[in-house]
């Protein structure tokens, strides 16, 4: 398992993008979509929703779950990602690519978000 260098990583098991034009690209890592094995149904926070780092904010369902999506940043919603609610096995899938969840506006960053050489330490660790 790869963790693109570019993102920057939660506790939680949620990737962030670089923003561009103050908005970022938000999905779950491909360890966490492994551990929750094939995901059935995704709740994603609206549009125009305020998200706050650490605190929930949609749902994962698998066959052998449900987990909490959690903000990894405080920021506004602005686009969710129909594709995973139409066909929510992306998540498993492209979890880097196709089977993104949401985009914020960001507003606060939490000073805790993790590189990918960390992320890797912290899920082998």
């Amino acid at each position: 398992m790869s963790n693109p260098q570019h993102l920057r990583y939660s506790k939680e098991h949620e990737w962030l993008s670089d923003a561009e034009g103050g908005v970022s690209t938000v999905g779950i890592t491909e360890h966490a979509a492994n551990a929750l094995g094939d995901v059935v149904y995704v709740e994603l926070p609206a549009v125009g929703t305020t998200i706050t780092a650490g605190e929930t904010c949609g749902e994962l369902e698998s066959t052998k779950s449900v987990s909490d999506l959690y903000a990894p940043v405080d920021g506004e919603i602005t686009e969710v990602n129909e594709g995973v609610t139409d066909d929510p096995s992306l998540v498993n899938t492209a979890p880097f690519e196709g089977g993104w969840l949401f985009k914020v506006k960001i507003t606060a960053e939490p000073g805790d978000l993790l590189s990918a050489d960390e992320y890797t330490a912290f899920t082998t660790g």
